[in-house]
C-alpha cells in the first residue's frame, strides 16, 4: 500500500511544524554525511584513503 497525496502533505506539514524550516536542511545534511560514511565503511574507502601516500607535486 502506497500513501496517498494528502497523506504525504499531512506528513510534510507535521515535519515542518516539529522541526521548523531552518532545521530540516541540517537534518538532511547530517543524514547524507552518515550515509556517505556508512557506504565508505562498507566499501573500505576509509582504508584506502589512509594507506595511500600523498602525490608528489612537481613544479
Amino acid at each position: 500500500m502506497f500513501p496517498g497525496f494528502w497523506q504525504i502533505v499531512v506528513i510534510a506539514l507535521l515535519v515542518l511544524v516539529f522541526f521548523g524550516r531552518g532545521k530540516i536542511p541540517q537534518i538532511m545534511g547530517d543524514i547524507g554525511k552518515g550515509l556517505r560514511s556508512f557506504k565508505d565503511g562498507i566499501s573500505g574507502e576509509d582504508d584506502k584513503k589512509d594507506t595511500l601516500p600523498p602525490p608528489d607535486k612537481k613544479e
